[in-house]
């Protein structure tokens, strides 16, 4: 296709954590336009979102129904950017209308949720494509295709974790650091787990392609939001004999947000941790210990020129890592819009949404029974 994408964007306002990267992300490699929006139900963030990013007034929707209603005939998909657990109705709108749609993970806040829109796609040959960012990294992808090439052998253990501290730490002032309203509640699935858990289970599934059998799990509340669970820890069987290790926490003093995988085979082991996102650690059995880096002689994809805006030595970090989604999603709409089958390996569908949220039910489920839960019991209900 010869032309920018045209999106229009549901929430993602000036005020929100995410509508900035969002806008940045899809335009760094001249792919998508920003061309209409409802970017907040609050008439002065909508209003002032709308000017900072230059959308005309006519283009501008004081609620998503009347955007999806009027727009549909000039964009080429919605981004919906909503907290998650207000996804639900206007996905559901806009696939039934016919619109491509790009939504920020989760998905949705329970299964259930996720079945309804699978339902919708189903019915009328819809799009849908989720945002997992972290799996953006280019040194992401490439451990991926180490373990597909053997350089770990068979892939036995991964611990991941993802300790955060926005719910212990205290703010200049001495007080907490108060997190968005929607943040505060828990419903079916804990939101610490629709926040940080998704990504633990989407990096396991998107490294290795296993799924998880069984797993207990315990849920606490530790830092200076009593009311939400703000700490989990699970131990998970995998297909094939993988067995993971997950940690995913807001009241982890001391880490900002402190993504890490570590993989673990029978012939090497690879690590991978957020803050230093150019490197991969990795170690053979037989002892020899090296950095690997996009300049790396041997690397089978990072050394693709999409991956190298700019030259090794100059990090690629999360804005970039994003944008490397939206590159994909442009191939495989774009595809989608001319007939083609779409199928990128690095888009990720309801589906894919769907399995995370089972194992999210089922940690919750584990965590208040206190016990294991068999999820191929559960994926069969």
């Amino acid at each position: 296709m010869d032309r920018k994408l045209k999106l229009a964007f549901i929430g993602g306002g000036i005020n929100s954590a995410i509508g900035d990267t969002h806008f940045i992300a899809s335009q760094m490699d001249n792919l998508f336009s920003v061309d209409a929006g409802c970017f907040s139900r609050d008439e002065v963030i909508n209003e002032a979102t709308a000017k900072k990013w230059g959308i005309a007034p006519s283009n501008l929707y004081s609620n998503w129904q009347d955007l999806i209603n009027n727009a549909k005939s000039t964009i080429d998909a919605i981004v919906v950017l909503t907290p998650t657990p207000a996804h639900l109705n206007p996905v559901l709108s806009a696939i039934e209308n016919g619109i491509p749609v790009i939504c920020e993970k989760a998905l949705a806040s329970t299964s259930i949720d996720a079945q309804k829109m699978m339902a919708a796609l189903e019915e009328s040959a819809g799009y849908l494509a989720v945002t997992y960012n972290y799996t953006g990294y280019p040194m992401v992808r490439e451990l991926k295709e180490m373990i597909r090439h053997g350089r770990l052998g068979r892939v036995e253990q991964i611990h991941i974790e993802m300790p955060q501290e926005g719910f212990a730490r205290l703010n200049r002032e001495g007080k907490p650091m108060v997190p968005q309203q929607w943040r505060m509640r828990d419903g079916d699935i804990p939101t610490i787990s629709l926040d940080l858990g998704v990504h633990l289970h989407h990096m396991i599934d998107f490294l290795t392609g296993e799924k998880p059998e069984s797993l207990v799990a315990t849920q606490s509340s530790m830092g200076q939001f009593r009311q939400v669970v703000d700490n989990t820890m699970a131990l998970v069987k995998y297909t094939n004999g993988l067995e993971c290790n997950l940690w995913f926490s807001k009241s982890a003093l001391g880490h900002r947000n402190g993504l890490k995988v570590r993989v673990y085979g029978d012939q090497g082991s690879a690590e991978w941790f957020q803050l230093e996102p150019e490197l991969i650690h990795f170690c053979d059995n037989g002892g020899r210990k090296m950095q690997i880096d996009r300049a790396y002689n041997d690397v089978f994809i990072a050394h693709q020129p999409r991956y190298n805006r700019f030259k090794s030595g100059h990090p690629s970090g999360f804005l970039e890592a994003f944008s490397n989604l939206y590159v994909d999603v442009f191939e495989d709409l774009t595809n989608k819009l001319i007939g083609k089958p779409a199928q990128n390996d690095f888009v990720f569908h309801a589906q894919d949404a769907y399995e995370g949220l089972l194992m999210l039910e089922a940690i919750e489920l584990s965590a208040r029974e206190q016990r294991w839960v068999d999820l191929k019991q559960r994926e069969k209900k």
